[in-house]
């Protein structure tokens, strides 16, 4: 294999590649076959556990479309990318565009926090609506925090409804999750 998918899924070279000089390898040869206008910025956390990609350019907006499922892609991408060629590295990527994680998982929370406060006050279980994985990871880090409520991924497949109920109640509601008996 040559070129860019060499680079990717190749052997690897004898010289041992930084972590940071591997990303912007497979970034480069990506946006250069993908022809999207991005530039990008990699850096490292200080324990080199955590690996922070930037991405800005012309074309940005392309990112935070449908829910910022181009940056999802291009992390995963990464990771596996990153698991092949260092595979006794763990190394965590997180991608973003101009904040936009944040701004999302800000938004996530505060429709998390209403939801617990509906809980709360009816002293029933809510649902929040079918979510990926990354975003009920959100929530439920949040929700955890309060142990006045609990919360608890209900669903097949990879998009899961969570469900936020208080703590009273708890053998209760999963008595509710039972599916009827004759039905």
């Amino acid at each position: 294999m040559t070129g860019f998918f060499g680079k990717l899924f190749g052997k690897k070279s004898n010289e041992e590649s930084s972590q940071v000089n591997l990303i912007e390898d497979v970034l480069s040869g990506l946006f250069e076959v993908s022809n999207l206008n991005f530039n990008f910025d990699v850096s490292q956390s200080e324990n080199k556990e955590i690996m922070f990609v930037e991405i800005y350019g012309d074309d940005e907006e392309l990112l935070r479309e449908r829910e910022g499922q181009l940056l999802d892609a291009i992390q995963l991408f990464l990771t596996r990318v990153m698991q092949h060629q260092m595979k006794d590295e763990r190394v965590t990527i997180q991608v973003d565009n101009a904040g936009f994680r944040e701004q999302a998982n800000q938004e996530l929370t505060e429709l998390a926090e209403k939801l617990k406060n509906v809980a709360l006050e009816k002293g029933k279980p809510v649902y929040f609506r079918a979510l990926p994985p990354r975003d009920r990871k959100v929530i439920h880090q949040y929700l955890a925090e309060d142990g006045r409520v609990k919360s608890r991924s209900i669903g097949e497949g990879l998009f899961k409804k969570i469900k936020i109920y208080p703590v009273k109640s708890e053998v209760n509601d999963m008595m509710d999750d039972r599916q009827p008996e004759g039905i």
